[in-house]
């Protein structure tokens, strides 16, 4: 009888062990329940991890609609002297990553390529209209500016035939300026 009793009260509190791991772990809140991340984001304890190209809480933004639109450009490279004021578009390019500028130097008949990575913009070298620019822009958030602010945009373009550089801030011993995009 008391083997009996003994493997009864062993089953009970095996039992009642059993439960209370059960309970413990269904009771763990799951972070990622009610969250739903945009454009193939993916949670993880409870912040969305975005793809490249998007970003927000939710991964519901795509990150280079910042860029897009018409833009003020206001500079003075180490080549032309006098400061210069015209109006450049950014448009979406291919890539969900990738934008082009229209009237870039306001000269270029072709659109430069540029990629956009947060709040960074990326002009690879290429070559155009006998020039070949490169260079690098980024969003200075400035409250006297759009919701984005304004566009630093540093780059130098290099005259092909003659190997002259005209220098937007991107060479610091050319001495030439930073260009200020604004819309």
């Amino acid at each position: 009888m008391k083997a009996r009793l003994k493997t009864i009260i062993l089953t009970a509190l095996g039992s009642v062990l059993a439960f209370s791991a059960v309970t413990y772990n269904s009771c763990k809140p799951d972070k990622c329940k009610s969250i739903r991340c945009a454009y193939g984001g993916v949670c993880k304890d409870g912040n969305c991890l975005c793809l490249s190209g998007y970003e927000g809480s939710q991964c519901e933004t795509i990150t280079r609609d910042k860029f897009l639109g018409v833009w003020s450009v206001f500079e003075s490279g180490t080549m032309t002297g006098q400061p210069a004021n015209y109006t450049v578009s950014i448009i979406a390019g291919d890539n969900i990553t990738d934008v082009k500028i229209h009237n870039f130097y306001n000269l270029l008949t072709n659109d430069v390529y540029a990629i956009v990575k947060g709040d960074s913009l990326v002009i690879n070298r290429q070559s155009l209209n006998g020039r070949t620019v490169q260079g690098y822009g980024y969003l200075d958030p400035d409250k006297h500016y759009t919701e984005n602010g304004k566009l630093i945009v540093r780059y130098a373009v290099t005259i092909d035939s003659s190997g002259k550089i005209d220098d937007y801030g991107l060479y610091p011993n050319y001495g030439g300026t930073e260009s200020l995009w604004n819309k």
